[in-house]
């Protein structure tokens, strides 16, 4: 009877599910974010390999990250369609064929990758041509807070996707997971991209999304939900809409682990040790497991979970994110090589990118470069301003706008920053080849002609003018110039005007746009033709699509700003305007300065490559080279 009631009882067991005895399991997170069409360890705007950046270099730490953990899964979070030449080959010089699978995805499908998120960049070739791309792609891409103009109930693409895999517990039992995944982009699309978008989508807020479809996904069987979400982080609280949001996500009931990107930042790091809720050392966000690892492929992203049954459930019951580097920022020095197959696998795109950015358009009589941009007029900006007037002066010819004075908005797009040491334009003299272009203006804006009053022209500058510190006469002997908090490309300069930057005041805008210091005046001296600028004087300004549709939050501009809309881009009209000059001399014109402050000594801090450059710019003294990349530089009176 006793054997009997034995064979019962082992028949019983050997007939319920492998998971009824479930122990311990644990799985990997990995995901890559921003790479911005950096698949291979190659810079095309110097023409070289390079070890700062590259998919193929954190395709070999993918790969030991897997060894290490065979419970693994990998994610994308977008921004990976535009960002280089090569980007621009796939989607204008040789446009995909039909059913030709693009290179990014070729890439992704090799690594194995479980799904994708769709980034604010990846719209700018036009929604066909993502649609076509996405086509091309035998793994989930997902976005689910973008639905059709049309039809405002349907979601664009597909909201989220349930995987469900077979892992190895820790007893070494099989176990069938289902992990729930929903992708996220900023609203803020619908601005930076209208002429893409307007009449084809509409955009809601990420965290209302997420609030409404995790119980949808949590209710159709999901164990973990992660959150793909192409964010940063903010420290202070953001309002509906708002673009970074991920301390908000992190606190939405049911996410398990919250994957980030599009501030090209650095999660679990000590720039984020005093942000509320943040916790460097697991790498969560008010207990939510987070990470975020850069840009253009120089950090894989990792978090590791331990789960457990409990009542039939999975429960996360501990985690740890963080953040492999492909180089030791200190040393310069490259921690893994590159993954040879990549560079096999898109050799033909690779070579027909060589081939287009190599041909020459101009030839320059002087070097341009852009490590002194944000403190002094600068012959990068310049030579983008001079391009954007030279087209200006000719759409404006007949029109009703011919008889205003035309002014010219640019920035500096490489200007170190979170980029690195080596985010620097660094043509030397001789030929100008179309990949010098590209390294003048990185991004696929197109044209666009505002009207604008004297007070709004100045209050344009009054925001750019954020970019700088505040500088305390009766201070410290040596001050910090440039806040670093303050986005490069949000630093326009206006040619066309003469002014000066008066550092002792207060910045009347925040990074953000809001008014802050309305008694507060940076911008003085701001002259037109010699006279002083009528506040009620008209303006026409020509600046790019981001700006004329109200990106970086500048006072005034907004689309119906636009008074001439152009299909063309920015930097086709700089390789026309490089093109018609033939042999030219870029050099910065003077029309803006900052004021010295007596008695205190501006420091910034600027790529080490300027120093060769320092003989042009007698206006700036090298401090001390820090071996590094970077360098401390001081601007003088």
């Amino acid at each position: 009877m006793k054997y009997r009631s034995y064979f019962a009882v082992l028949t019983l067991l050997l007939s319920l599910p492998l998971d009824s005895f479930a122990a311990e399991l644990r799985l990997r997170i990995l995901q890559t974010t921003d790479v911005h069409m950096s698949l291979l360890d190659y810079d095309y705007y110097q023409d070289k390999p390079t070890t700062d950046f590259g998919l193929a270099r954190t395709a070999t730490l993918i790969a030991a990250a897997r060894t290490e953990a065979p419970n693994n899964l990998l994610f994308d979070n977008g921004d990976l369609l535009q960002g280089n030449p090569l980007g621009d080959q796939m989607a204008r010089i040789t446009p995909l064929r039909k059913g030709q699978v693009h290179p990014a995805i070729k890439v992704l499908q090799w690594l194995k990758i479980d799904a994708a998120n769709i980034g604010n960049h990846d719209f700018n070739y036009g929604l066909p041509f993502l649609r076509q791309v996405m086509a091309g792609a035998k793994y989930p891409y997902l976005n689910a807070n973008v639905m059709l103009a049309d039809r405002p109930a349907q979601h664009a693409f597909k909201p989220y996707v349930i995987l469900q895999r077979d892992f190895k517990d820790e007893a070494g039992a099989r176990q069938r997971l289902k992990i729930g995944v929903i992708g996220l982009v900023p609203t803020q699309i619908m601005m930076w991209d209208r002429q893409n978008l307007e009449g084809k989508l509409v955009a809601r807020d990420m965290v209302e999304t997420a609030r409404r479809l995790i119980p949808e996904i949590r209710a159709k069987g999901a164990d973990l939900i992660i959150v793909i979400a192409h964010t940063g982080l903010d420290k202070a609280e953001a309002g509906p809409m708002a673009e970074n949001v991920a301390g908000q996500l992190a606190q939405v009931p049911g996410v398990d682990a919250l994957l980030l990107g599009h501030a090209h930042a650095e999660f679990p790091g000590p720039e984020f040790a005093e942000y509320p809720g943040a916790d460097i050392k697991t790498g969560r966000l008010y207990g939510t497991p987070a990470v975020m690892p850069g840009r253009w492929g120089d950090h894989l992203g990792l978090i590791d979970l331990r789960l457990d049954k409990v009542e039939g459930r999975w429960k996360l019951i501990d985690s740890q994110a963080s953040l492999r580097p492909i180089l030791d920022s200190r040393s310069r020095k490259p921690l893994v090589e590159a993954a040879p197959q990549i560079g096999q696998l898109i050799a033909a795109e690779h070579q027909a990118t060589l081939a287009h950015v190599r041909a020459e358009v101009a030839r320059s009589e002087a070097p341009v470069f852009s490590y002194f941009a944000q403190v002094a007029d600068d012959p990068s900006v310049q030579l983008v301003s001079n391009a954007q007037l030279a087209y200006g002066r000719r759409v404006v010819q007949g029109t009703a706008w011919e008889r205003l004075p035309l002014l010219s908005s640019a920035a500096p797009f490489k200007a170190g920053g979170r980029q690195g040491p080596g985010n620097y334009t660094d043509i030397p003299a001789g030929p100008m080849a179309i990949k010098n272009v590209a390294d003048l203006y990185v991004y696929p804006n197109t044209i666009k002609l505002v009207k604008l009053s004297g007070a709004e022209v100045r209050e344009w500058l009054e925001m750019s003018a954020g970019q700088f510190r505040r500088i305390d006469p009766k201070g410290p002997a040596e001050q910090p110039l440039i806040d670093e908090e303050f986005r490069s490309y949000n630093f326009d300069t206006l040619d066309g005007v003469q002014y000066a930057i008066d550092l002792t005041q207060p910045a009347r805008y925040t990074p953000e746009g809001k008014l802050v210091a309305p008694d507060s005046h940076r911008i003085v001296g701001l002259n037109h033709g010699g006279q002083p600028v009528d506040d009620k004087a008209e303006f026409l300004v020509v600046t790019n699509s981001y700006r004329a549709t109200g990106g970086g939050n500048f006072p005034a501009l907004k689309s119906d700003r636009i008074v001439i809309d152009t299909p063309d881009e920015n930097r086709e009209a700089v390789a026309a305007y490089l093109a018609s000059q033939a042999r030219f001399n870029p050099s910065a014109d003077g029309n803006w300065r900052l004021l010295p402050v007596p008695g205190v000594k501006l420091r910034f801090v600027s790529g080490s490559g300027g120093i060769k450059y320092l003989d042009r710019m007698p206006q700036i003294q090298l401090l001390r080279d820090r071996g590094d990349g970077w360098a401390d530089y001081e601007l003088r009176p």
